[in-house]
């Protein structure tokens, strides 16, 4: 994947995370495709992929939604370089690390963008915010589970190096 095509594709994924995105919300829970997919192009494709994904689906989402602008890329790159830890420290279960980073960071990401945003508006008043934002951990943990091991062994089969029999 190249880099160009990275940026291209979190340049659609952030369009679908806000238009297609509130239509899929199921109770409090609302999906951050961006997030979800970075971590699988994190895992799947590398590290540089996974940092041009976030920097800009980040700023399309800022620039669309009218948040802040590089308070989402600042978020989503601290995440994408935790899910490339992430990946080299569990090289043996490749197709799980997606599911696991998204449980973990899916709420560092919320806190993140909850904390940026509180700093540089006025304040959202919000009792727990992390009671708040579980419901969105979990759904987006059970879209990188149906999307991360597929999309891993799609890409490591495209990807598989031959070699000679003897």
């Amino acid at each position: 994947m190249t880099l160009l095509l990275a940026a291209v594709g979190a340049t659609l994924m952030a369009l679908l995370e806000l238009t297609v995105g509130p239509y899929l919300q199921v109770g409090l829970a609302q999906p951050h495709l961006v997030l979800v997919v970075g971590i699988v192009v994190t895992v799947a494709v590398g590290l540089e992929a996974g940092l041009v994904w976030a920097f800009v689906g980040g700023l399309v989402l800022d620039v669309l939604a009218q948040r802040p602008l590089g308070s989402t890329s600042f978020a989503l790159l601290l995440c994408v370089g935790a899910t490339a830890v992430l990946a080299r420290v569990f090289v043996r279960i490749r197709p799980v690390v997606p599911i696991l980073a998204t449980l973990l960071l899916s709420l560092l990401y919320s806190m993140i963008l909850f904390v940026a945003y509180n700093a540089l508006r006025t304040p959202i008043r919000v009792e727990d915010p992390i009671s708040l934002a579980l419901p969105s951990v979990v759904y987006d943990a059970v879209l990188a589970g149906i999307i991360g091991p597929l999309a891993i062994s799609i890409h490591d089969r495209r990807t598989e190096v031959e070699r000679m029999d003897w």
